[in-house]
């Protein structure tokens, strides 16, 4: 028997508002606005990589047997830009912890070069470094709020993936919840390296 074109335009129409009714658009809103989110983390800490070797450089200058910290902050600064930081990160909690991992790890070194400076009047006083303290204070700020950003979306994305009816949605499609910095961590990696130490 030949199925009428009218019910197939309202079958396909009733699976459309049960998707749309289920969260299925809303999923995939929710996954866009973590994926942009995302990038801008991605790019602040990109950012601050960028600032390092200037920093690393000018601190050399002045205080150039300080080997081991400069070298633990360029060690931290590799292993963190070594990263491959693919939006498939986001759905992998192993990789996402190493992300993160990193990150901290960078910020520890960081502190701890620009603690270094503390015994090195001529080097507080120093234009470029100076300089490079205001960036990077700064680009520390963004980082912080790119974060909260990403934070905010995934809790939405998740909450999304728990709640009932959507859960079912989730479920039919492998929407799994979404990796987010952990609480452990996140003290630790928001509290940006003592910059402003030189002033007054």
């Amino acid at each position: 028997m030949r199925r009428h074109p009218f019910s197939r335009w309202f079958i396909l129409g009733f699976l459309a508002v049960l998707l749309s009714g289920c969260g299925y658009n809303e999923f995939q809103s929710k996954d866009e606005a973590i994926k942009a989110a995302w990038g801008e983390v991605v790019n602040q800490y990109q950012r601050r990589a960028d600032l390092i070797p200037n920093l690393v450089n000018t601190v050399k200058g002045y205080a150039s047997h300080e080997k081991e910290t400069l070298e633990s902050v360029t060690r931290a600064r590799a292993t963190a830009t070594s990263i491959q930081v693919t939006p498939e990160v986001l759905n992998n909690p192993a990789a996402f912890q190493k992300f993160q991992q990193a990150q901290g790890e960078l910020s520890s070194a960081l502190s701890r070069l620009m603690a270094v400076s503390e015994k090195y009047p001529d080097l507080k006083a120093d234009t470029s470094f100076r300089d490079l303290q205001s960036q990077l204070e700064g680009t520390e700020n963004r980082i912080t709020v790119a974060r909260q950003r990403y934070i905010a979306s995934v809790q939405e994305y998740n909450v999304l993936a728990r709640r009932f009816p959507t859960n079912l949605t989730a479920m039919i499609f492998s929407y799994e919840v979404k990796p987010t910095f952990q609480v452990e961590n996140e003290k630790a990696i928001s509290t940006a390296p003592a910059v402003d130490f030189g002033k007054k």
